[in-house]
């Protein structure tokens, strides 16, 4: 990972299949990664730290609550090198789904867990985490439903798109307490939160001076647009009923948007050679999420025959050449 964030001088996309990570599966934390309950007494656990004044900039979450964050700071050598960790959680893809959403950690401050473990990456164990287990470390909270993408708004709906101010202002935040003095700084974020890395990639390397050594990594947020076993595109109708009810078209790359259609545009393939910031893309070969949910979901396969495969890895030989051909693309 030294390798990682000091070699790259440009621009870089290394996708590792079957390596099992942080995320390895893609499934969305909820009840799983992300709020991990530090049952173990030797995990450290962070406080959520409310941010207060977003809400005078719009940058709130679904229900109109201010936005968190979760701060471990560095110390010796990593006192001025900061990682900072977007959560994920799924996405909300109509205006129904997002009012249920509201009412959870996943679109609320007032409901989210009041401290979270931090492991992995976020680790301040030097045996576990060698490489960053010193540094400032965040995990910012995701509450807008859109992998930190939209900024609008559905009044009669009682609902806050405003997933970008989110980011924005988090940052900002975080700026005037250290950040601004980074030596490195790493945006990184698993599954939806891996999305939304790629997506900001470039906003946070443009909060910093040139001489900070600014790299993203996205964990097992690279969904791809494929075809599903009957031939149809199932995360492509999920991915159009995000961007849709949150007016996303407005936000996505518009050197995307100006020539696909915007739905296609929230797909990691259709935007990573835009983003200019050195990025590395970590992502299983037999990630489950996507079998279950865009190679195989149940309305592509009403017979059932791909659920074993699917949540069980028990596929059978002609499942693994199908499987074995998506990752040769």
């Amino acid at each position: 990972m030294k390798t990682f964030l000091g070699g790259w001088s440009l621009a870089g996309l290394l996708i590792l299949f079957n390596i099992l990570a942080n995320g390895e599966t893609g499934f969305d934390e909820i009840g799983m990664l992300n709020d991990f309950n530090g049952t173990n007494a030797n995990v450290l656990m962070v406080g959520l730290t409310l941010v207060q004044a977003d809400a005078a900039k719009g940058a709130v979450c679904l229900d109109g609550s201010v936005p968190g964050y979760h701060l471990y700071r560095g110390y010796g050598s990593g006192a001025n090198n900061w990682i900072i960790q977007l959560q994920g959680g799924a996405w909300c893809t109509s205006i129904k789904d997002c009012q249920n959403r509201k009412h959870s950690g996943y679109g609320s401050s007032t409901l989210m867990e009041k401290e979270l473990a931090f492991t992995g990456i976020l680790s301040n164990k030097a045996a576990e985490n060698p490489d960053f287990y010193n540094w400032n470390k965040v995990k910012v909270r995701y509450c807008d439903g859109a992998s930190f993408g939209g900024d609008s708004e559905n009044k009669a709906a009682q609902l806050q798109f405003r997933g970008k101010r989110i980011f924005l202002a988090v940052m900002e935040d975080l700026m005037a307490k250290g950040m601004r003095q980074a030596k490195q700084a790493l945006l990184n974020g698993c599954s939806a939160g891996g999305l939304a890395a790629i997506l900001r990639c470039d906003d946070f390397n443009d909060l910093f001076p040139p001489t900070t050594k600014v790299k993203c990594m996205s964990d097992a947020g690279f969904f791809l647009d494929a075809v599903d076993v009957s031939g149809g595109h199932s995360i492509r109708r999920m991915y159009s009923g995000v961007v849709n009810t949150q007016g996303l078209q407005n936000t996505l790359p518009r050197t995307c948007t100006s020539h696909i259609s915007p739905s296609l545009c929230f797909f990691p393939q259709y935007i990573i050679n835009q983003v200019k910031t050195p990025l590395f893309i970590l992502n299983s070969g037999v990630d489950a999420w996507q079998i279950g949910n865009s190679l195989a979901p149940p309305s592509a396969d009403p017979s059932g025959s791909w659920h074993n495969c699917s949540f069980s890895f028990r596929c059978t030989p002609s499942q693994k050449k199908f499987l074995e051909g998506k990752n040769d693309r």
